[in-house]
């Protein structure tokens, strides 16, 4: 049994309760968002996770379109201009979007095909879209990335634009975690990613 299974009984949980199988909502298969603060290392794991599931057909890793250039040092996207952006939603094309800092997010309609065919879909999302997500997929699964605040200060430090001290004041006012979500894994990015990636299979039953 994994760490994260063994003390939350997360396995368990996304299960059972994750499956309402309404004929209105998009399924059989699943729609999992990852979310989580600055630091938490999300996207170190996202990586590792997509290189550990490479040989799995079920499981495919959502390409986000953005309203912004790409860029070597960002996630790989594909470039949305505004009045695209704009289309797509109105227009209902999309299966998720929001808007944060000034820019808007897609992932692409093409993943509802993906769910309707049975498959796991994983995407890097927003809190924005949390409820949404529960109201639209028969399964919508969150998995929170984060870590004791004190943590997150100190990997945020090391990038070297504010102060440690300043980083955990502001912290410490934010509120890092979603409320009221259903079916929400939250897992402790604290140990080495191995063990972070191991939490997050365990949570998936994969």
């Amino acid at each position: 049994m994994c760490r994260l299974c063994a003390v939350s009984g997360a396995k368990a949980a996304v299960l059972p309760d994750a499956r309402m199988h309404a004929q209105d909502k998009v399924g059989p298969g699943r729609m999992i968002l990852v979310v989580g603060p600055s630091g938490a290392g999300k996207d170190t794991l996202m990586a590792a996770l997509k290189d550990r599931v490479k040989d799995n057909d079920s499981v495919v890793f959502a390409r986000r379109a953005v309203t912004r250039d790409a860029d070597a040092s960002s996630e790989d996207h594909e470039t949305l201009s505004r009045s695209d952006f704009e289309t797509l939603v109105s227009a209902g094309n999309v299966a998720l979007s929001w808007e944060a800092h000034g820019l808007g997010y897609v992932v692409p309609q093409s993943y509802d095909r993906a769910i309707r065919d049975g498959k796991t879909v994983i995407a890097n999302g927003s809190r924005k879209v949390l409820q949404e997500a529960s109201d639209k997929y028969e399964t919508a699964i969150v998995l929170l990335i984060t870590a004791p605040v004190e943590i997150l200060a100190e990997r945020l430090a090391a990038r070297g634009r504010e102060s440690r001290e300043d980083i955990e004041a502001r912290l410490k006012r934010a509120d890092l975690e979603p409320d009221n979500v259903d079916n929400l894994v939250r897992i402790e990015n604290t140990g080495t990613p191995e063990e972070g990636v191991a939490d997050m299979l365990c949570a998936l039953g994969l």
